[in-house]
């Protein structure tokens, strides 16, 4: 079975499933010599499959991952704390709903590539088999279990989550 047909099989089951945003930073032109705050516009949805993001007609490597929020002013200690402020500031600026998750800093995959044989981000054909890295530090995973594990926490999260 190709990368194509297991991303096909995986859109038709999540059919109803929420969607989540995604979004690109923009960094607006100054008007008269001053600088405007950055935004970060929609850009589609997808539904977020761990280390994918599965869209109608493709298929990304997810980035970060802000939730949208009105901008506040606050104290913080470290610079990464307010980075990331700042760009759940930028989200909400951009048209995204107070609360929204926002994937920003996506790469798009090519499923062809991997059935070629090429890697394309996390995914890669192994042994012959369409594989997923689903971390960094991790090994590789059949493309086929992981995203029927991924879609089954989508469908159905454990209680509290």
């Amino acid at each position: 079975m190709t990368v194509a047909d297991l991303l096909g099989t995986a859109r038709v089951r999540l059919a109803g499933a929420p969607r989540e945003g995604l979004g690109e930073l923009v960094e607006p032109r100054r008007i008269l010599g001053l600088a405007r705050a950055p935004r970060i516009v929609p850009r589609g949805t997808a539904w977020h499959l761990g280390v994918l993001l599965l869209t109608d007609d493709g298929v990304l490597a997810t980035g970060d991952i802000v939730r949208a929020r009105t901008e506040a002013r606050r104290g913080y200690t470290a610079v990464a704390q307010r980075a990331r402020a700042e760009l759940a500031a930028a989200a909400r600026r951009g048209g995204f709903d107070e609360g929204a998750t926002v994937h920003i800093g996506w790469r798009m995959l090519q499923p062809d590539a991997v059935d070629r044989g090429e890697a394309s981000g996390p995914l890669a054909l192994v042994e012959g088999v369409p594989s997923v890295r689903w971390s960094a530090a991790g090994g590789y995973v059949a493309l086929d279990r992981y995203l029927d594990e991924r879609i089954g926490l989508l469908l159905d999260p454990p209680g509290g989550a």
